[in-house]
């Protein structure tokens, strides 16, 4: 596996790949790599003839400083995990690398930025795609692969794709959880042992939303998955949604045939949780 520490030398092995022809797929990532990074990595070699990832801390999508300061690190480990994947190359860039001046793009998502996520992460969205945009244009991938528990990410990157007209196929892969149900994050590392253990109840909630939402509306499943998960004591629901998976916009019946998606971010004691799960019909 390659590291490649400079944008020079990136450049130069972009070249090689595509004066050969070979089809590039691309993992950006922030590193603590866990299962659900390196199921995309295997996702990319299924379908590509060469898989690139990238580590990158980008600090512009960070709204909360502390968030940034306490963000897991560990290059090392992350290098060998990719190595075992049998990547073939990571790129990890330095922050004056990426951004040698102050980036002060601002992107328009007509809207389904200011919801959820962006409507408690102010900018987040904005930072997302300054790094993603700038990662794209010095990889030049031909299929990039992101994990759908960033749903709303997800449809942020689609359609940043599509207003930047960037030849460039975003494909959302399934997401990968612990034994326990609980969706892999990097930001589990941080959990105290007594949220690590009450943080399956996120995912248990979901699913027994699901099987209930034949007989109750969207409003009632609404306060029930909040009260079920906050009734722990331990954990505290800062936003649950439920919307139509392409345009993101608040469901108010569950219809037949109509794939809604219900998005939920929670706060473990001082760390924030995010997961989703569908209401296919």
């Amino acid at each position: 596996m390659q590291v490649i520490y400079k944008i020079p030398e990136l450049a130069l092995y972009i070249e090689r790949l595509k004066k050969q022809n070979l089809e590039i797929g691309f993992v950006p990532t922030m590193g603590a790599l866990h299962e659900g990074h390196l199921s995309l990595i295997g996702n990319s070699k299924k379908r590509c003839p060469v898989t690139l990832t990238s580590i990158f801390v980008n600090p512009t999508q960070f709204n909360d400083p502390n968030d940034l300061k306490n963000y897991p690190r560990d290059l090392e480990t992350d290098l060998k995990k990719l190595a075992s994947a049998s990547c073939d190359a990571v790129f990890v860039p330095s922050e004056s690398d990426m951004y040698p001046e102050k980036d002060t793009r601002v992107f328009d998502f007509d809207g389904i930025d200011t919801l959820m996520e962006g409507e408690h992460r102010p900018g987040h969205f904005n930072g997302v795609a300054q790094i993603v945009s700038k990662l794209f244009d010095l990889v030049n991938p031909d299929v990039a692969f992101f994990g759908q528990k960033d749903f709303q990410q997800v449809a942020i990157i689609r359609k940043m794709v599509k207003k930047l007209n960037l030849n460039v196929q975003i494909v959302a892969c399934p997401i990968i959880r612990e034994t326990d149900g609980l969706a892999m994050s990097s930001r589990n590392l941080l959990l105290t042992e007594e949220h690590r253990k009450i943080a399956p109840l996120i995912h248990q909630t979901l699913m027994q939303a699901v099987a209930k939402s034949n007989g109750l509306s969207v409003p009632q499943i609404k306060s029930w998955v909040v009260e079920t998960i906050n009734q722990s004591g331990l954990l505290k629901v800062e936003y649950f949604e439920v919307v139509d998976d392409q345009q993101l916009i608040p469901s108010k019946t569950f219809k037949n045939g109509k794939n809604n998606i219900g998005c939920i971010a929670v706060w473990a004691g001082n760390i924030r949780l995010i997961d989703n799960i569908s209401f296919n019909l």
